[in-house]
């Protein structure tokens, strides 16, 4: 899961999902059900690309690098905890020209389905997963809010923890020209770098890469960023591990505010062992058992 922000002007990066080294080829092996980038076009219009299918499996995907232009930036690899595969199930999600990834598991879908038939928010779920569920809730929410994505977010995920079981609920969260994320429980890490112009070497461009997501800038060798990952993505010594119920807010200055507005713990938590088989891999997928 990676997210960035590069300020009051759009910027231009380049995403390798698959064919750059020590990127999604590899990965997608292990978490084979869908990648996708979401950025904001000139008019601030939502723009997906995602693919629901191991992206080893596709040539064309695999060779092809997204150059893209946006004020922010998220991108995501999925391996279904809940969900066919399919294009309706992978990151990133759209609504209300928002967009929104997830990393984690929710359970008593049911529940949180009933709350959104309570709210008449069962329109904006098109599939079956838990993230887009989630999202549907924040949405609504930011409805019955005025629009204010913040208090959406503080809204949704309080009700969740108080509610319904949960694993994480890590997300990053964009508009054309903010980007809000939550670091909720502890269970995933979930790192912010607020990047000067050249990182920390001055006057170098934008490398940053993990075992799943690739991403090259010139324009970050003369202009500030904020990025959010799962883990550091390069040498810079300004990457912090967010605290758990962390909840940060980036705007247009790339000023960082962070917050903790959520319950410390879910009230109903769950453990890697309480997840079925198919669940624990898409959260440990090299250290979860089997199926049976």
């Amino acid at each position: 899961m990676f997210g960035m922000h590069a300020g009051k002007n759009p910027a231009r990066a380049t995403f390798w999902l698959v064919s750059a080294p020590d990127s999604l080829a590899q990965q997608s092996r292990k978490e084979p059900d869908g990648t996708g980038v979401g950025v904001f076009g000139p008019g601030g219009q939502a723009i997906v690309d995602k693919q629901p299918i191991a992206a080893y499996e596709d040539t064309q995907f695999a060779s092809e690098a997204r150059e893209l232009e946006s004020r922010t930036f998220v991108a995501h690899v999925r391996y279904a905890s809940t969900g066919e595969n399919s294009l309706v199930n992978t990151h990133p999600f759209e609504q209300d020209q928002r967009l929104l990834v997830h990393n984690g598991v929710l359970e008593g879908l049911d529940v949180l389905d009933a709350r959104l038939a309570e709210l008449g928010a069962t329109s904006l779920v098109h599939g079956q997963t838990d993230s887009e569920r989630m999202f549907a809730l924040i949405t609504v929410e930011a409805r019955r809010n005025g629009g204010d994505v913040g208090a959406a977010i503080v809204a949704a995920l309080t009700w969740i923890a108080q509610n319904i079981p949960v694993y994480a609920a890590n997300i990053v969260l964009t508009t054309a020209t903010e980007l809000w994320a939550l670091r909720y429980p502890e269970t995933h890490p979930l790192y912010v770098l607020r990047r000067d112009p050249g990182g920390n070497e001055g006057s170098t461009r934008l490398e940053a890469r993990t075992h799943r997501i690739s991403v090259h800038s010139d324009a970050m060798g003369e202009r500030p960023s904020v990025i959010i990952a799962t883990q550091p993505m390069d040498s810079d010594p300004g990457w912090r591990l967010m605290g758990a119920g962390e909840l940060l807010h980036v705007g247009e200055d790339l000023v960082v505010h962070s917050s903790a507005p959520l319950p410390p713990q879910p009230a109903h938590p769950l453990t890697l062992k309480d997840l079925s088989p198919h669940a624990a891999r898409s959260q440990h997928p090299a250290a979860a058992p089997a199926s049976p």
